[in-house]
């Protein structure tokens, strides 16, 4: 597993599919920044309490110019159903064989886990902030607004 990205790296390039097989490209984002946020596994109470906070502020990203990703190890079917099911308006990638979570180096819980991680990467694709905790899902949405309002404020 690559070392865990930290604040003021260089994100690596993000190349998924979502779970509505349309290819999501972080190099693609045109200036806009990026929430990306894992989350161990599909309709689980903590990863849906999460996934909905996201929704429910996805507007509130929106106007502060970022995109919000969603990844799972998760097929797209399992995406499909969670999007669907809990009408979550931005895309859940598919990181088959845990790629992209290896190559941002997010760490797993007790080695049974996937982890909880949200990175908020600039429109330079520089990480700016990195906030790990597998409890308390709505915290990651705070943590990326708040983020967010001060890149928009500096």
């Amino acid at each position: 597993m690559a070392q865990a990205l930290k604040s003021g790296d260089r994100a690596p390039l993000i190349a998924l599919q979502d779970q509505n097989g349309i290819e999501r490209r972080s190099d693609q984002l045109s200036g806009k920044s990026l929430v990306l946020f894992f989350y161990p596994k599909d309709d689980t109470p903590g990863c849906t309490i999460e996934a909905c906070a996201f929704r429910d502020s996805y507007a509130d990203l929106q106007a502060l110019g970022a995109e919000v990703w969603g990844v799972s190890g998760d097929n797209a079917n399992s995406h499909q159903r969670f999007a669907s099911r809990h009408n979550l308006p931005y895309p859940l990638l598919v990181d088959h064989n845990n790629q992209l979570r290896k190559a941002f180096g997010v760490p797993g819980v007790l080695g049974l886990l996937p982890g909880r991680v949200t990175y908020v990467i600039d429109a330079a694709g520089v990480v700016r902030h990195v906030f790990n905790n597998l409890l308390d899902g709505p915290a990651h949405r705070r943590e990326a607004l708040d983020c967010l309002k001060r890149l928009q404020a500096a």
